[in-house]
């Protein structure tokens, strides 16, 4: 006898830190695993501590700031081993009372997924676990994501779940469920081939203000300060006419107008992708803007592209430029030149892009970096006309920095992923200190 199709619940932790905003930022990998479930049959449900349209929550426009918004927060004691830190740390997202609330409306789930990803957020994933445990005692609960990846030793002490699923959990969240629940559909899509994919499963969500988008899995760099290479070993690629067909799926269905690129290398080979993709969009008539959060790779920019993301309707774009010390980034990366940036940023600007629209990521609180290097870097990039970022370095284990940043901190960084906060600059001896990280910000800012 076949099992009846099983309930699977899907929650987005609450988070824990000493500042957070969404800067268009949803749980793309756990959305992804609730299409899958729903695809094959699951009864799915889910939950988002960070939502900040919750019933409970003060009214917010979905319309404004392309999306973005602030999370609900409720003040916290700083976690040990960070009293000294001279910032408020809170709970972001929605009241404990308003998530005990939607759990006791739903019917038992058989299997609870939760997804983890900044490794120093982990607090706010242990209370979320502690609070299904709470509602759910009996139910299992697995637990995935970047966090879950990175650190699976720390995950599996501290974390309350019953299991860790570490790496991508596509290809093989069908074989928990059966595992779990005894339910085995047949599959339908190929884990090995994007186009296969289900759309992540947005409208699950109370307001849908806008809509992430994956073109592409993994990245032909090897950053020193980056996982993504550990997090996605293969660089694979959709079809632009599939990216183009859920666009036009999210606009008009859901009226969506603001999609958010989550790829880790949107531009590389733009003649074969990126590039189809705006044409298409250009071609369907679609009344839509992009934002790059994530970054794209400035030396892949030239006068066509930049001319596509102009008229497809690029609002937010973001540069992985990190330093303009180009002389001495070769510990860092090897993305970009002094001549790539500038000609890059030249690109932008004949296409009609101001430096309203224009940010450029320079990384701050690297092991070892001085202050000064961090001021000459906001320096240049106002010098070209363009909007000066900061990137607060937060330290990943599997990089080839970590070992660096390391030895370069004041705290046990392999201890405890807490002490990886990027915001309290963990890779300086000396203590925090809000004169640097104001000087900084006001550079930055005038």
């Amino acid at each position: 006898m076949t099992p009846a199709a099983p309930r699977i619940l899907l929650v987005n932790p609450w988070i824990h830190d000493f500042a957070a905003f969404d800067f268009w930022a949803k749980p793309m990998g756990l959305l992804t695993l609730a299409a899958i479930l729903r695809l094959h049959g699951c009864r799915v449900s889910y939950l988002d501590c960070l939502d900040r349209f919750h019933p409970c929550a003060p009214p917010a426009d979905p319309l404004a700031r392309n999306g973005r918004g602030a999370y609900p927060k409720t003040r916290l004691g700083n976690p040990p081993g960070l009293e000294d830190i001279p910032r408020r740390y809170s709970r972001y997202g929605i009241r404990p009372a308003w998530l005990r609330q939607d759990l006791a409306a739903l019917p038992p789930p058989d299997l609870i997924l939760v997804s983890g990803t900044m490794t120093y957020w982990y607090p706010g994933v242990v209370e979320t676990i502690a609070a299904l445990k709470t509602a759910f005692p009996k139910v299992p609960v697995i637990l995935g994501g970047i966090y879950a990846t990175l650190c699976p030793q720390h995950a599996a002490q501290v974390c309350g779940a019953d299991r860790l699923l570490t790496g991508p959990g596509e290809g093989r969240v069908l074989d928990l469920v059966a595992e779990f629940t005894g339910f085995t559909p047949e599959r339908r899509f190929d884990p090995d081939q994007l186009d296969s994919y289900p759309y992540p499963a947005f409208d699950l969500q109370r307001q849908v203000p806008y809509v992430c988008l994956l073109t592409s899995r993994g990245c032909p760099f090897d950053c020193a300060y980056c996982a993504a290479r550990y997090l996605q070993t293969a660089c694979r690629k959709r079809r632009p006419a599939a990216v183009v067909a859920e666009i036009r799926h999210w606009h008009d269905a859901f009226g969506v107008r603001e999609f958010v690129f989550y790829d880790d290398a949107l531009l590389t080979n733009s003649s074969a992708h990126f590039r189809p993709i705006m044409e298409g969009v250009i071609r369907a008539g679609l009344a839509v803007r992009f934002h790059t959060p994530n970054a794209v790779h400035i030396r892949e920019i030239d006068d066509p592209t930049a001319e596509l993301m102009m008229r497809a309707g690029f609002e937010t774009l973001r540069l992985g430029l990190e330093t303009t010390a180009f002389d001495a980034r070769a510990a860092m990366d090897h993305k970009v030149t002094a001549h790539d940036f500038q000609r890059g940023i030249g690109c932008l600007k004949r296409a009609g892009f101001d430096a309203r629209q224009i940010g450029a990521y320079l990384l701050a609180g690297l092991p070892g970096q001085p202050l000064a290097a961090v001021a000459r870097s906001i320096e240049t990039v106002k010098a070209a006309g363009i909007t000066p970022v900061l990137a607060y370095y937060s330290p990943i284990p599997h990089t080839a920095m970590w070992p660096a940043a390391v030895a370069s901190s004041r705290y046990d960084l392999a201890a405890d992923p807490i002490f990886t906060n990027n915001a309290i600059l963990p890779c300086q001896k000396a203590p925090f200190s809000w004169e640097r990280l104001s000087y900084l910000k006001n550079l930055a800012a005038a």
